[in-house]
């Protein structure tokens, strides 16, 4: 496993440097080169009955996921909208429904080239098809579960082998089930090969064609030519950025912060409504906190990128702190991860905020972290760890009675 990481460390410079030789995008592509893979297949959604496979073709498809329990894919699933299967298209968003819950699965991603229409009859081409995988579904009473969280990585890709490989095993075995990307993958979003060279394949590399990963919205990923695109290579419960899902003891509640400026700032153009969107983010949040799952969860976690406390006085901050703040103290929340101010740092419980919050360092070398989290039924521990391996955070959070 250790020369599996040295090898991928090498593996990464190497790629970086052809990368910046190539400094092309996706969409300029040779019309003449066949039919291939560009990105993935990386794990979205898991949930105990389902998971979502995407990934990216260099030309119009046709795609599905072959798979099946055990070591036998003997079902075939493809999307469809409206009566119409999913085709001619490059990015490929497949969910396998009706999965075992806590089963190994084996998958594998088929993709057939669309070369044209001649009236209603299509004209295929080659077939290309992925290596056989596995992932596991989450059992339905899990006891416990473990995840990693990175936040403002601002187009640095190479944090992500760096602190993994580091700080995301106990010796050779895996200490998370999911990862997740608080916000700020980015500096600005202005292509696709932009997407997938410094978030999906770093990932799909390590981890992300077995266990699934999750992006929230940072304000960095609101700008930039490409931004409104980012939805289509991810997947949203919704299609929303904000959202909740209960993995294990743990209720999830994943906020988007929008951006930090004033909707009427000159850098947007009159083309941002973030204070509507928190607003309505707020309501949405006011039915989750008051809903059975969250009430009855051993533990609520909230993941937003900008906290709305600790995070200065910029206007999108002092919004999210007027419209979440109230709820979140109300809800009794167990602990909110945060990113944004590039300063790690941990808050008591304090008078304006009636729980503890963590906020992530980077994302330069000896402010970057990468926070570890670990929930039973009766504990949630946290560490927070500087990319030198010193713990500059930490939590035991003993479960409350329940609300």
């Amino acid at each position: 496993m250790l020369s599996d990481r040295r090898s991928f460390l090498e593996k990464m410079s190497q790629a970086g440097a052809l990368s910046l030789l190539a400094g092309t995008s996706a969409f300029a592509s040779n019309t003449e080169e066949k039919n291939h893979f560009t990105a993935g297949p990386y794990l979205q959604n898991m949930d105990t009955d389902q998971v979502t496979i995407m990934w990216i073709t260099s030309k119009n498809c046709f795609s599905w996921v072959e798979y099946g329990e055990g070591n036998y894919a003997i079902h075939k699933a493809f999307a469809y909208h409206n009566g119409l299967i999913e085709a001619n298209n490059r990015i490929h968003k497949i969910t396998l429904p009706n999965l075992k819950p806590g089963s190994a699965h084996k998958y594998k991603i088929v993709s057939t080239e669309i070369t044209g229409f001649k009236g209603s009859k299509v004209e295929f081409g080659e077939t290309i098809a992925g290596a056989m995988l596995g992932f596991k579904t989450p059992a339905a009473s899990e006891d416990e579960v473990k995840f990693v969280i990175f936040n403002d990585i601002h187009d640095r890709p190479q944090i992500i082998p760096q602190l993994l490989y580091r700080y995301g095993y106990t010796g050779n075995v895996r200490d998370y089930d999911f990862v997740v990307f608080n916000g700020d993958c980015f500096d600005w979003v202005t292509e696709e090969q932009q997407l997938i060279d410094h978030l999906i394949k770093p990932t799909t590399d390590i981890f992300s064609s077995e266990y699934p990963f999750i992006l929230t919205q940072g304000n960095h990923e609101c700008r930039g030519s490409f931004s409104r695109h980012i939805p289509e290579y991810f997947a949203y419960p919704e299609n929303k950025f904000y959202y909740a899902f209960t993995r294990g003891p743990v209720r999830f509640v994943i906020l988007d912060s929008g951006e930090d400026k004033a909707d009427d700032n000159v850098e947007y153009g009159g083309l941002t409504a973030f204070d509507r969107y928190r607003e309505n983010q707020a309501k949405w949040l006011e039915k989750e906190v008051a809903g059975d799952e969250f009430k009855k969860a051993d533990f609520r976690v909230v993941l937003i990128h900008i906290s709305p406390y600790h995070s200065g006085d910029w206007h999108g901050t002092l919004h999210g702190q007027k419209v979440f703040g109230p709820i979140l103290n109300k809800a009794k929340v167990d602990i909110q991860i945060s990113g944004h101010t590039h300063r790690y740092m941990t808050h008591d419980a304090d008078d304006t905020h009636n729980y503890p919050i963590v906020i992530g360092g980077g994302p330069i070398e000896g402010n970057r972290t990468l926070i570890k989290v670990h929930a039973t039924r009766k504990e949630l521990n946290l560490k927070m760890i500087r990319d030198d391996g010193e713990v500059v955070g930490k939590f035991q959070i003993p479960r409350k009675t329940k609300i």
